[in-house]
């Protein structure tokens, strides 16, 4: 029995510059994509953490790569999930060149419209639906005396 390959690629990160949207003489959208991803690592001369940067060219196909040229800009937070794909080709003076890039399958836009060049260090701003109840983080309430526990109405239920 062979062993199975296994080729995939999650990665978040920020646009480097915006998205550049080609078409093939066949018609099909091609958006070509660069994304940086912070490493952090241990500076062993000052023992800070840095962030290393590293830096990756995204290939995004069809509707869904005309969606990012309309929609991204540079500095917008994404996530891609793909796969990896090696390329070799001869540049204009004849020297053989070589590349690795990703082949998105689905790219997730993260952030807000608004969150690219807001002045927030272009970077994803977490939120979320649900507001937190500063209650849930207060300390328990003593038991009341008696030793049984007060009962709840159906009007206490929060759903």
């Amino acid at each position: 029995m062979a062993a199975t390959n296994i080729n995939r690629v999650v990665i978040t990160g920020n646009l480097t510059r915006d998205p550049e949207l080609r078409s093939l003489s066949s018609g099909m959208s091609v958006c070509s994509l660069r994304v940086a991803v912070n490493t952090r690592r241990k500076n062993n001369s000052t023992g800070e953490w840095e962030d290393k940067p590293n830096y990756f060219d995204v290939t995004v196909w069809g509707a869904q790569g005309e969606n990012c040229s309309r929609f991204l800009t540079k500095g917008r937070p994404v996530a891609i999930d793909g796969r990896l794909e090696w390329r070799e080709w001869q540049d204009k003076e004849g020297n053989k060149r070589q590349s690795v890039e990703i082949i998105a399958d689905s790219v997730q836009f993260l952030g807000g419209r608004d969150d690219a060049g807001a002045g927030n260090g272009n970077g994803f701003q977490p939120r979320s639906d649900v507001p937190v109840d500063q209650q849930d983080f207060a300390a328990p309430a003593a038991a009341p005396a008696g030793g049984s526990a007060p009962s709840t109405g159906d009007d206490d239920i929060p759903f």
